[in-house]
């Protein structure tokens, strides 16, 4: 096996990609590694080390959804369980959908509930309940179970039916029946917490400190878990190995195809991204904050799990570039490569696809440039101040498939062009199903 990666080697890949710090930990034939290179604050040049803590985002929702999956093992609920029979109050803009969503839609994002609701409820112990509440105004994204698109909203939802059943705190649900029993000790929620450890600062486009360093604590059950990657590793062992689910299998059945194959992986389990390499079974999830980066990798049939993390810089393209080295080494295998351009340009009829798409919290205009694709990105809502927007050309690959690069990255970004069953056109874009409203 070639020599596997060092801190040198992950030092010169943040500095290829720009990030200002990054921490690993992966475990291989049951040893654990781990690494850090960089700084946690560009301002304050307080250096990474391996026990630093990061924000984890959305890896969050593999917990949530683990969590939910211990109520299912124990009898209170089942995947087939409307969110009603557990929240009799709760409701969406579509009244039919708030009686027959269940808690397999939520956790498989089928629910088609227009999710980007990023919602400042307070700092309070209700924050979640109120953000629940709050949901009674979404309009439906697609008609329930007829496509996959990530809803944030549906993992809070998920996070206020775990209150519900329990009676306590989300926050105190993670460290109770997921930190604790697995002797995680950097592991937490809260900023009060992390601030007891060294904690990582997000950075925006041209490397300087986010304004703001976290989302808002009503957002928890979808993406506030803050750790350090041995944490995550331990957890995603616990997947693998047993020790929190009785059958987490369970978890790593295909549940829904994403349209979009390209960006994260072919199917959703529940919680879970599934996708495979050479013939090997891959779950993952990603995550991304204010400015920072995760990304967790597990191999059911070798016993591989990687946790990468990263706080600014062209985070996505490293975390894939670290995956890259870390699986060939490791395993043997080839990552996925992200879609680039066909070498032959491809002649297709892309002014069909030109227009508005637009969800809650984003706004996507496809227009004709020069006979191909322009696409401009723009953020609406509450985060709409920290980032600006963007244009970049598409390139096609086939007649639903184009590419393009943000900025001018490294990285390569696909949107697959396609149709509901009942003939409503939509993009799929950074696992998102979004319509065409214009």
């Amino acid at each position: 096996m070639a020599d596997v990666m060092d801190r040198r080697r992950l030092a010169e890949l943040i500095a290829a990609y720009e990030v200002p710090g990054s921490a690993l930990a992966y475990l291989h034939g049951g040893e654990l590694t781990e690494l850090a290179a960089g700084t946690l604050n560009a301002a304050t040049g307080v250096e990474a080390t391996p026990d630093s803590l990061f924000q984890i985002g959305s890896v969050t929702k593999v917990w949530t959804a683990t969590l939910l999956m211990l109520q299912t093992e124990r009898g209170r609920l089942t995947l087939d369980t409307p969110v009603r029979e557990v929240l009799p109050d709760f409701r969406v803009a579509d009244e039919e959908v708030s009686g027959a969503v269940t808690v397999r839609h939520l956790l498989t994002h089928t629910s088609g509930i227009d999710g980007d609701l990023f919602l400042d409820t307070g700092r309070g112990d209700d924050c979640v309940a109120k953000y629940v509440a709050a949901c009674a105004g979404l309009p439906q994204n697609h008609p329930l179970g007829a496509t996959q698109s990530y809803c944030n909203a549906g993992f809070v939802i998920a996070g206020r039916m775990l209150e519900r059943l329990t009676g306590k705190r989300w926050d105190d649900l993670v460290r109770e029946e997921l930190a604790e029993p697995l002797g995680l000790t950097h592991t937490w929620t809260l900023p009060e917490d992390v601030l007891r450890f060294r904690a990582a600062t997000g950075h925006l486009d041209g490397g300087a400190p986010a304004p703001r360093w976290g989302l808002m604590r009503a957002m928890g059950p979808a993406g506030l878990i803050c750790a350090r990657p041995a944490d995550v590793v331990a957890f995603a062992r616990a997947h693998l190995e047993g020790g929190l689910l009785a059958d987490p299998a369970a978890m790593w059945e295909p549940q829904v195809d994403i349209p979009n194959p390209h960006t994260l992986g072919r199917h959703w389990g529940i919680g879970w991204v599934l996708d495979e390499w050479d013939g090997q079974r891959v779950i993952s999830h990603g995550g991304n904050t204010i400015g920072q980066h995760a990304m967790l990798w597990a191999v059911p049939g070798t016993g591989t799990v990687v946790c990468v993390t990263a706080n600014g810089g062209y985070s996505g393209a490293f975390t894939r570039a670290v995956a890259t080295e870390l699986f060939a080494q490791l395993d043997g295998l080839t990552v996925r490569p992200a879609l680039e351009p066909p070498a032959t340009p491809v002649e297709v009829d892309a002014a069909r696809h030109a227009g508005v798409y637009e969800r809650t919290g984003y706004r996507m205009t496809v227009t004709v440039r020069d006979g191909g694709l322009r696409l401009r990105l723009e953020t609406t809502g509450e985060l709409a101040d920290l980032d600006e927007p963007q244009e970049f050309d598409l390139v096609a690959v086939d007649e639903v498939t184009f590419v393009g690069r943000p900025r001018g990255g490294p990285s390569w970004v696909s949107a697959v062009f396609y149709e509901l069953p009942d003939g409503s056109p939509y993009v799929h874009f950074g696992a998102r199903a979004t319509p065409r409203t214009a």
